[in-house]
């Protein structure tokens, strides 16, 4: 079953956060991930203030966990606890 990894995101630190980025992005693909929103225009209207939102379709929850957990997203982890804050959510699809 299809699952997403949903993160919304207020940086604080475009600099910093421009590293993870950089190592975010291929550390995803390379675990099967494919990016079906990554930042853009968004309207708010509930909640926030999140001005980034990323959606990343998996073919499993458990993909979508080994992922978070690799050694190649933790080091871009790194970069992004300084530099935003985030709300990050793993959920598994409908069908």
């Amino acid at each position: 079953m299809k699952a997403y990894w949903i993160t919304r995101c207020h940086v604080h630190n475009s600099v910093e956060y421009d590293k993870y980025i950089r190592l975010a992005g291929p550390a995803i693909n390379k675990h099967g991930g494919t990016f079906l929103v990554r930042g853009g225009d968004q309207i708010e209207l509930e909640g926030g203030p999140y001005e980034r939102t990323v959606l990343v379709e998996f073919n499993s929850i458990n993909e979508a966990k080994l992922c978070y957990a690799s050694n190649e997203y933790q080091e871009a982890l790194k970069y992004s606890s300084n530099s935003s804050n985030r709300h990050v959510v793993l959920v598994e699809g409908v069908n």
